[in-house]
């Protein structure tokens, strides 16, 4: 791989609508390769996933073998992007509500010595396109509880739209992550910020899904609450500390 090579990683279940359009989108970034992490989808999202691996080798596809969550399908795309040799890695959703013409901006942050970009809705000329005034509230609201219990400085601790540095996620300690959903979000971005890694934010245009149902769950959000507050009363313990990273097997098996 090449210093300017990036894996965009997609995590999937029933995304078969939009998952061909985004990944044709994303393909059209230069120095993009895309892995798509489907958790056995019954749509059939992992068949048209495998469909577009076989016509450009730029994709490639991991089947999991049920729904294990966000965060655990991120952790493998980490892996596989540390062991592949790519300069970054992206997140990135996979129903279109992170539009492909923004990564260009993420990118260009990235390769300017970011160790973290954060793709932001919450600073000017950040958007939100198609949410009602309550999903903007309740955004608003778990941003502002993670930053004040976090300490964190970051307007978008909740933003899935990402690009990481090589370097930054092998100091970030994988195994030391233990969210499953979109804690995963918050829990990553706060450690990196308290390792010092330099983090950039890019304003981006969120569009709410057109197709399919949104994967967000009450377990979900009771997950990113108490562990947010765990993660606050750890901040205020300093005899905490965060260990290196042991290499562990991905799950899934990748095609």
């Amino acid at each position: 791989m090449t210093p300017e090579q990036v894996l965009v990683v997609l995590p999937t279940y029933n995304e078969r609508a939009t998952l061909g359009t985004v990944v044709a989108d994303v393909l059209r970034v230069r120095h993009t390769h895309v892995l798509v992490i489907d958790d056995a989808s019954p749509d059939g999202t992992g068949r048209v996933a495998d469909a577009l691996a076989a016509g450009d080798d730029r994709v490639t596809v991991m089947h999991r073998p049920a729904k294990l969550g966000l965060g655990t399908a991120y952790l493998a795309g980490f892996r596989i992007a540390l062991k592949r040799g790519f300069a970054f890695v992206a997140e990135m959703d996979a129903d279109g509500s992170h539009r492909p013409e923004d990564l260009p901006a993420l990118l260009a942050a990235a390769r300017g010595g970011a160790g973290l970009v954060i793709g932001t809705r919450w600073m000017p000329g950040g958007e939100i396109v198609n949410w009602p005034l309550y999903r903007r509230m309740i955004s608003r609201g778990g941003t502002g509880f993670a930053r004040r219990a976090l300490r964190s400085e970051l307007r978008d601790l909740t933003s899935g739209y990402r690009v990481l540095s090589n370097e930054w996620v092998t100091r970030l300690g994988l195994d030391d992550v233990d969210s499953e959903g979109y804690a995963f979000q918050v829990e990553t971005a706060a450690m990196l910020e308290r390792l010092g890694c330099p983090v950039v934010e890019v304003p981006i245009t969120f569009v709410e899904r057109a197709a399919g149902r949104s994967k967000m769950s009450f377990r979900i959000g009771w997950e990113a609450f108490v562990n947010v507050l765990r993660w606050g009363r750890e901040l205020r313990r300093p005899s905490v500390s965060r260990t290196a990273p042991r290499e562990e097997p991905a799950q899934g098996s990748v095609r």
